[in-house]
């Protein structure tokens, strides 16, 4: 693969939330391929980590840990008692990440999804500050723990915070700390940037991790996603992470509610994730 990089897929592809049973999905993920998996943590009590490390051991998946940020995990809310929680949260999610031997904590960490209005400058200045302010402290914690973050840009209807490569290099700016650094999805990408390329390499080497899916959240190869310029990114960063596919399945109710699926993207969910892998090893060889 180009620059040693790995493919994955996360387990959204086909449930939601992420539990120790779902471990039972990592042969079929290896079987087709894949050398990473996505580990969505919704709710870290449901996770046996000693399990979890045991099945990626056995299957030879490296792990990536993807935070869930919901309204009572937002940074920028004007409750400091919200803050505290998300904080905690994360911390939990370092704790997996020793468990596994992963690098970082992934997610838009910064707000809470689906947080998109229309509010004053005034406002917006205070929210950012505040995401500045807290992320910063999770940066000194997660640098002590040996880890980073990596930050995600969100589309303008999940988000109205931060949206592009250059939104979220300003706020790994702003922070200020070696241990923020950036993760691109291909699919926000095709809605809010104007250059797939220039986006990757607006993030640079603070570039952690990449997702991927088509323009319409299907299988990649089969859209409209520019993917010659997303490859050419990545050779001009030297990216030597993972690529891993994010979707979802319309069979999670409240999962594809969040993120508007309403009908299937595929004849089927392993189709999907290998179909979808045969494209991407043949873009990224």
């Amino acid at each position: 693969m180009m620059n040693n990089i790995r493919l994955g897929v996360s387990t959204w592809l086909w449930t939601s939330p992420f539990t120790t049973a779902t471990v039972s999905l990592f042969p079929k993920i290896r079987a087709m391929g894949y050398e990473a998996v996505e580990i969505p943590v919704e709710y870290p009590e449901q996770i046996d980590a000693r399990t979890v490390r045991q099945a990626l051991e056995d299957n030879g998946l490296e792990p990536v840990v993807c935070g869930a940020f919901g309204p009572t995990r937002d940074l920028t809310h004007e409750d400091p008692a919200v803050h505290e929680h998300c904080f905690n949260y994360i911390r939990q999610c370092f704790d997996l990440c020793h468990a596994w031997g992963a690098g970082f904590v992934a997610g838009p960490m910064y707000s809470a999804v689906g947080k998109a209005r229309m509010v004053p400058p005034e406002q917006r200045k205070t929210e950012w500050d505040r995401a500045v302010r807290n992320l910063r402290k999770i940066c000194l914690e997660a640098e002590a723990a040996g880890l980073a973050l990596a930050l995600e840009p969100l589309n303008r209807f999940e988000s109205d915070l931060v949206n592009t490569a250059e939104d979220v290099k300003r706020l790994v700016t702003d922070i200020g700390h070696p241990a923020a650094g950036i993760l691109l999805d291909g699919f926000h990408m095709s809605i809010e940037e104007k250059n797939m390329e220039e986006a990757i390499v607006t993030a640079g080497d603070r570039l952690l991790h990449v997702q991927v899916s088509e323009n319409y959240r299907g299988v990649p190869g089969t859209g409209q996603t520019p993917w010659d310029s997303l490859r050419r990114g990545l050779e001009r960063v030297g990216y030597k992470g993972v690529v891993s596919i994010e979707s979802f399945t319309p069979e999670i109710k409240e999962l594809a509610g969040a993120v508007c699926i309403w009908k299937n993207l595929a004849d089927s969910q392993d189709g999907f994730a290998e179909n979808g892998y045969q494209f991407l090893k043949t873009l990224l060889k």
